[in-house]
């Protein structure tokens, strides 16, 4: 075949997923292994999600609904936005391809950190657009060096607030002053997928800015059902935003592009604020009760607004990753994210969080580390 792509596309790495499951553990020959990897929802969705997927299946003969009506009213009694300031979209990530779709040109500029969510700069690409990639300053956003990158050619800034992986967060006064002094034409975005975890007296007060944003630069909050409410399998998310915004998302979003079954699942598992709570409550308690155990165990674990945290282990990453993984326990190594000595996990129950650190114990004196 004599292909003939657009250069901007063939630079473009494809993102690199992981294996499934299964996979890695006939490979590995191992059996009953816990992945903490991920950052999901280890308990599961609500049971009120799975009943309503349940009850949805005999109508997969028939489309979705095109504007995701039921699930926008459910999004907007749940956020306090009206229904004109939601976006609803496969997974948050397709509501980042929608805002780079909407404002980005080939030669146009899009600032983002670094290390952050890899999407962002992808989407960029795939456009002809051109990444400007800020350094995290002591695993925080660099405001000010974000700041100091924009120019006229700047159209959005993507900032994960808690940051992935650090897990760290804007402040809220660090914030306000940092959005006052963003051009009106620039649209700044905070990617919140896991804002479930912050604190509420701690969170950015997005609807605030979204409607009084006069003299301000606009503001896009992104949220999603993969973490707090366990629906990651079924990909679905959304934005909070200007009505329009919304409306020009609107016209590049693909009709049906919240399929049936994530519909009625994302709505429902809205509708049980028990089980939301509980996820919310025991990620906290196993990520303090983790923490401590990395502690006495010569780690540093680094503090999180997340469902996880870094863990400086002394020594090299990727062979512990390897060690663990030979035990039925898969983490992430940070190393490929620029940090050599880190690995990052997800809480997971109280088993599993056992199981690691017992794990991470006898590797990590396996290994000499410490």
């Amino acid at each position: 075949m004599k292909l003939r792509p657009a250069p901007h596309i063939s630079e473009i790495t494809p993102y690199p997923p992981g294996k499934p499951l299964e996979e890695l553990e006939r490979e590995y020959g191992i059996t009953g292994s816990i992945k903490l990897a991920s950052n999901e929802n280890p308990w599961g969705p609500s049971p009120r999600a799975v009943e309503a997927i349940a009850g949805a299946l005999s109508s997969l003969h028939r489309y979705p609904d095109g504007s995701s009506y039921y699930l926008t009213e459910a999004v907007a009694a749940w956020s306090g936005a009206s229904p004109e300031e939601i976006v609803p979209g496969n997974g948050s990530n397709e509501v980042i391809e929608f805002l780079v779709k909407a404002f980005v040109r080939e030669g146009d500029g899009v600032i983002t950190s670094h290390p952050s969510f890899l999407m962002y700069q992808k989407f960029v690409q795939v456009r002809g657009g051109t990444n400007i990639v800020v350094p995290l300053a002591d695993m925080h956003h660099d405001l000010e060096r974000i700041l100091a990158m924009i120019d006229g050619r700047t159209r959005l800034i993507f900032m994960d607030n808690p940051n992935n992986p650090c897990g760290t967060l804007i402040s809220r006064e660090r914030f306000a002053t940092f959005l006052r002094r963003v051009p009106e034409e620039v649209v700044v975005v905070l990617d919140e997928a896991y804002v479930d975890f912050v604190s509420p007296e701690l969170r950015i007060d997005v609807l605030s800015y979204i409607r009084n944003g006069e003299d301000l630069a606009p503001l896009v909050s992104l949220r999603t059902f993969s973490k707090a409410f366990g629906l990651a399998g079924l990909r679905v998310g959304y934005g909070l935003m200007h009505r329009d915004i919304a409306a020009l998302l609107h016209r590049v979003r693909q009709p049906f592009n919240i399929n049936l079954l994530a519909q009625v699942g994302a709505a429902a598992a809205l509708g049980d604020k028990e089980h939301y709570a509980m996820t919310v409550a025991e990620t906290a308690r196993g990520r303090a009760w983790l923490s401590g155990e990395v502690e006495q165990l010569g780690c540093r674990a680094y503090p999180s607004h997340t469902n996880f945290f870094l863990i400086d282990v002394r020594g090299d990453a990727t062979r512990l990753y390897e060690a663990l993984l030979h035990r039925g326990v898969i983490v992430r190594s940070m190393k490929a994210y620029g940090y050599p000595d880190f690995i990052r996990i997800t809480v997971g129950t109280e088993a599993e969080n056992r199981r690691f650190v017992t794990a991470l114990r006898e590797c990590l004196r396996e290994l000499g580390y410490g």
